[in-house]
């Protein structure tokens, strides 16, 4: 047995299918079926329930595959662990939310980089409960994310910012009235499957407010953008890092009960990268004005 047969069979489980996995691990399908008809030799069990059109994972192996988890980052964070001051060179994968792409994730990151320049940057985008099971699955070593309703029991979650949510309109908009906009233009909506969107939703509902939807998107540059075109309004967080060079929108606050969106970094709780892991979260701070920051 060894970390490449491994590696190959975590891969298949996160893709479903051999020829997925040969993608992942960069080898043909018959390489994998090898690999894993000889890593079911090595263990002496059957891995694979072959009688199905699509060989799926026996018992055992799901088994197999969480503890492969395991030993595949151990081995990968091994070097690093013990040889480049506590971790701090070598690759960083983290994840990252799309509103945070274009304020303060570079600004953070910048951060960073300037403080220990051996740390090699990967920045994956996507929704929060995307990004949390990546680093369930080993794939992110950390994500900047919304706090979702619940947490899966091995994350880690610290918060580091508070965005309220507010009204965005097309800047020559007359009314200053969110509740009266809401109403008579088409509402561009945030991603419902998305912990903003669900913030939003349910706080609409909770202010029984009819909406005309105009469209669904999962950025919030876009959403402004249609919102500067003249298309309808939207809610948006009002972020803790602005762009540089943000759209031109009326905003408008919805009030001392707006929703706010918690930003915080997640990590798994058997993190092998500790140290990195906290100065990511010391750069994300360094960047956050005084009045947005939460301290954990």
């Amino acid at each position: 047995m060894t970390i490449r047969l491994l590696r190959t069979l975590v891969a298949v489980a996160d893709a479903k299918t051999f020829s997925a996995a040969a993608e992942v691990v960069h080898v043909t399908h018959a390489a994998v079926s090898q690999q894993m008809q000889a890593l079911e030799a090595d263990l002496g069990v059957a891995l694979f329930n072959r009688a199905t059109r699509t060989p799926e994972l026996t018992p055992i192996a799901h088994q197999i595959v969480a503890k492969a988890r395991v030993l595949l980052a151990d081995y990968d964070g091994l070097v690093a662990s013990v040889l480049d001051e506590d971790g701090l060179s070598g690759d960083l994968r983290l994840g990252a939310l799309g509103t945070t792409l274009t304020g303060l994730t570079p600004r953070a990151m910048a951060v960073l980089k300037d403080r220990f320049p051996g740390i090699g940057l990967h920045i994956r985008p996507g929704l929060t409960g995307e990004l949390l099971a990546d680093i369930e699955r080993g794939a992110l070593d950390a994500a900047i994310v919304s706090k979702p309703h619940l947490l899966p029991p091995r994350i880690h979650f610290r918060p580091f910012a508070q965005e309220p949510l507010q009204l965005i309109a097309p800047f020559d908009e007359p009314s200053d009235d969110p509740f009266e906009l809401l109403r008579i233009r088409p509402f561009i909506r945030f991603n419902r499957n998305a912990v903003l969107g669900t913030l939003i939703e349910n706080w609409i509902l909770s202010k029984r407010v009819q909406v005309s939807e105009a469209m669904e998107l999962n950025s919030a540059e876009a959403i402004s953008s249609m919102v500067q075109a003249g298309l309808g309004v939207s809610i948006v967080p009002d972020l803790a890092v602005k762009p540089q060079d943000g759209v031109q929108v009326k905003r408008l606050a919805l009030g001392g009960d707006a929703p706010i969106r918690v930003l915080g970094l997640a990590s798994h709780r058997d993190q092998i990268k500790p140290r990195v892991i906290d100065e990511v979260f010391d750069a994300l701070i360094s960047v956050i004005p005084d009045g947005q920051t939460i301290t954990p």
